[in-house]
């Protein structure tokens, strides 16, 4: 399986300092930090500079590539329940 990533993607990735995870959330596949949602074991591992982007085994089976129209702002993490545990509602 291949999966790329957009350039401005891991531009985004590498001026943020972290790692990031793509999930699945209310809207479709998200692109998070591991703080909002951490990795698994099973996750599709992409190194990107330092940092990592952890791709779910659930999103890595449909997803060919990764763009910038996946990062998830706080507004949708904040109502999604697939973020729970961040959620300021629970």
């Amino acid at each position: 399986m291949e999966i790329s990533v957009d350039e401005d993607v891991r531009q985004y990735i590498m001026s943020q300092g972290c790692d990031f995870r793509i999930c699945t959330a209310c809207m479709g596949p998200a692109l998070v930090p591991v703080t909002v949602k951490a990795p698994k074991e099973t996750d599709v591992r992409i190194p990107v500079g330092d940092q990592t982007l952890y791709i779910s085994r659930i999103q890595a089976r449909y997803i060919t590539h990764v763009s910038m129209d996946m990062i998830y702002d706080d507004d949708d993490i904040d109502s999604c329940p697939a973020f729970y545990t961040r959620s300021r509602y629970y």
